[in-house]
């Protein structure tokens, strides 16, 4: 990017793997991006400290109000002094703060807030947080413009870019037959329902082609993630859950398909990177030269698909009832997954139990319309109580 055209960046869960992917990006291109304002969880103090310091960030926040003055400390001996914000309200605060963009990074159902403030607010939102979306789909929608919504999953990114070529005069639903989102498969790709009986979180977590946060690692080990992405696709480009499949593409070469209704499929390709889609969302609608390596073609590659075992992987299954259910369903699902994950992490809970106790609370829950944060947050809030209920006693 040029540098009449430099764009002002606010990182929210600046020291997370998105974030601090995020942050690389920018670094890379000092002509094109300027970090503004930065927000983290505050339990890695010294390291927002310094990201702020390096970015001479005008605003820092933490959701955790404790660690004000522990951050106001790091900060001082890096010798900078940017305002200094706590709590769940500071975060919303550098969510609105003046800037073009705002990268929504923070992990969970805690980052619908900030997605609503900064679409309120105007900002173009580059979306990592998908759960947001998900779970207050009705709120985001009604609040984002078109063009304001930018996908940062490189599942999503590539979808969007793929339907970029529907046609001279932008995306018809009308000439798509299907999306075709690409799962890797994740560790136990191939493993029958039975052979999982006994996955420890050490096993969950060594996910074969990403290097992620351990709630999206454990995520994409029982597909919760490629369930997530399901009805965030259907959220994102309007189309029905029966014009949206998976498959299992183990190289994760190829980040998503669409298949057009003439019975053409146009694929985005590239190495496992997310500074890429990070980039794409940050840059839009220009592409930043050298963001992620190629692939190199003078060497031989195979890539490989296969269907989904649904057996084995009921979650995203599960996740397109809840999506067709709508309401509070979503929220349900992403609750109680949450809190089963941190049982399985806890070792209170077994690996199949995690999507098993999710369909549990899913079918206890009763649905109500999605129509406030209040609505979301009350559903949420029910199903990890629920989960916890129905978790107490196991063990891994």
């Amino acid at each position: 990017m040029h540098a009449e055209t430099l764009r002002s960046v606010v990182v929210l869960g600046s020291t997370g793997s998105i974030g601090t992917q995020a942050l690389d990006v920018i670094a890379a291109n000092p002509g094109g991006f300027r970090a503004s304002g930065l927000a983290a969880g505050g339990g890695r103090v010294e390291l927002l400290a310094k990201q702020a310091a390096d970015f001479s960030v005008d605003v820092v926040a933490v959701a955790d109000a404790d660690a004000v003055p522990a951050l106001k400390e790091a900060l001082a001996a890096h010798g900078v002094q940017p305002k200094v914000l706590g709590g769940p309200e500071g975060v919303a605060e550098v969510a609105a703060w003046p800037c073009e963009v705002v990268l929504n990074g923070i992990t969970g159902a805690l980052g619908l807030t900030s997605t609503l403030v900064a679409l309120e607010a105007g900002r173009t939102l580059a979306l990592a947080n998908k759960e947001s979306l998900i779970i207050g789909g009705p709120l985001v929608k009604r609040l984002a413009k078109p063009g304001q919504l930018l996908p940062v999953d490189s599942e999503h990114s590539a979808l969007q870019q793929c339907l970029w070529a529907s046609g001279p005069d932008g995306y018809d639903p009308a000439r798509v037959k299907q999306l075709v989102v690409t799962a890797s498969g994740g560790p136990f790709r191939g493993m029958k329902r039975e052979e999982m009986s006994d996955v420890t979180p050490e096993m969950a977590l060594a996910h074969p082609t990403w290097s992620m946060g351990p709630v999206i690692t454990i995520n994409s080990a029982t597909l919760v993630n490629k369930g997530l992405e399901v009805i965030e696709a259907h959220l994102l480009f309007d189309l029905d859950f029966d014009r949206i499949e998976v498959v299992v593409h183990p190289q994760s070469i190829i980040h998503s398909m669409v298949e057009y209704v003439d019975g053409s499929t146009i694929a985005q390709a590239s190495p496992p990177d997310m500074r890429l889609p990070i980039a794409l969302a940050l840059g839009h609608p220009e592409r930043i030269p050298g963001a992620a390596p190629a692939i190199d073609w003078t060497r031989a590659h195979t890539w490989t698909f296969e269907p989904l075992d649904d057996v084995a992987f009921p979650s995203v299954a599960l996740a397109r009832h809840v999506g067709t259910e709508g309401g509070t369903s979503p929220a349900v699902y992403n609750a109680a997954n949450e809190a089963c994950l941190d049982a399985f992490l806890r070792g209170e809970l077994p690996f199949l139990g995690i999507v098993d106790t999710v369909a549990k609370v899913v079918e206890e829950h009763t649905i109500t319309p999605a129509d406030s944060v209040e609505e979301v947050l009350a559903a949420d809030a029910w199903a990890r109580a629920r989960a916890a209920e129905l978790t107490a006693g196991q063990s891994g």
